[in-house]
């Protein structure tokens, strides 16, 4: 069994999908359209930039959301598909998209309103989040417990990315308490990280809570394979599942490790990183070493894999 794993935000880059862009005419019908439904150019954004503007939540995520989408269409047009999917946080996105549970169109407008929505959230309530590497998940919530009882901030556990890395997300000052504790209690490392609000915490109520008015007015479909959701870790065939674990997404926390260890109980043994980056597969090194798992980025990682054979031009081409 193969699995496609969608990566999300902090993955992007510039110039990120104009390779396959520039060469498969499906990809460049893709971004097309995803300028004619966002009623700006997120080709151009995701090309060239600036870096502040494609770093900027309403641009990063529609951006990370039709390049990890294009590329996944472009491997099933060469028989490259997927048993199970799976996104990191919005990832989730791309992932349902796949699936065939929401259409790409749907999927984009449900990843711009989320962008826009997280942006303004993090304009009313400024946050910050920090990566802490080598401290157990136990000691890290215990440390987040004592620092809210203690100072009457918000430190919450935002992603658990493997049992040797978590991502905290919370108020300014929050953060600083438990870079600061955590370090005491012999973190190997600790990287406040540059985010534009604190994803998945209570301060993205205000999202949320918005969101989900969103969601109810769009029709969910029965997904052609299980899709994992990250507030449960687990997968489902149930469009009201799906839909219902969408909703509480944006302040609940990413259970990436629980999804991992899920696919692999159910016998995947090839991981597909398909987007930009490649940190889901650094994430499944720590996870499990053993494992397959190449990330998916560009045109010459492709041709590296051996997924596509011809380097000239053919009937994928223009």
């Amino acid at each position: 069994m193969k699995s496609f794993l969608f990566p999300g935000q902090g993955s992007q880059s510039i110039g990120m999908g104009k390779d396959i862009y520039d060469q498969f005419e499906s990809v460049k019908k893709i971004y097309q359209q995803a300028n004619k439904i966002l009623s700006f150019d997120i080709a151009d954004i995701s090309f060239n930039g600036p870096e502040e503007t494609l770093n900027q939540t309403q641009y990063t995520q529609p951006a990370l959301y039709v390049h990890s989408y294009a590329m996944a269409v472009l491997l099933q047009e060469h028989n490259i598909r997927p048993d199970l999917v799976a996104g990191h946080s919005l990832g989730e996105y791309t992932a349902l998209a796949i699936a065939n549970v929401v259409s790409f169109e749907t999927g984009l407008n449900l990843v711009k309103k989320r962008g826009e929505l997280m942006q303004h959230a993090g304009d009313l309530n400024p946050g910050s989040m920090a990566a802490i590497i080598g401290l157990d998940f136990n000691t890290l919530k215990s440390l987040c417990q004592k620092v809210e009882a203690d100072t009457n901030e918000i430190v919450r556990i935002a992603n658990y990315n493997s049992p040797s890395q978590v991502v905290v997300s919370g108020t300014v000052e929050g953060i600083k308490q438990i870079m600061t504790r955590a370090k005491t209690e012999g973190a190997k490392r600790v990287i406040e990280l540059k985010v534009s609000g604190a994803f998945h915490s209570p301060l993205m109520q205000s999202a949320a809570e918005e969101f989900i008015s969103v969601l109810d007015s769009v029709e969910f479909a029965k997904p052609d394979i299980p899709v994992f959701s990250n507030s449960s870790g687990s997968d489902s065939m149930n469009p009201l599942v799906l839909r219902d674990n969408l909703k509480k997404q944006i302040t609940h926390s990413v259970l990436w490790v629980h999804i991992i260890e899920e696919m692999l109980r159910q016998g995947v043994v090839q991981f597909y990183e398909i987007g930009s980056g490649s940190v889901l597969t650094g994430l499944m090194r720590k996870i499990n070493r053993e494992v397959e798992c190449a990330s998916l980025n560009d045109l010459e990682t492709l041709y590296k894999m051996e997924i596509f054979h011809n380097r000239g031009t053919g009937s994928a081409y223009q």
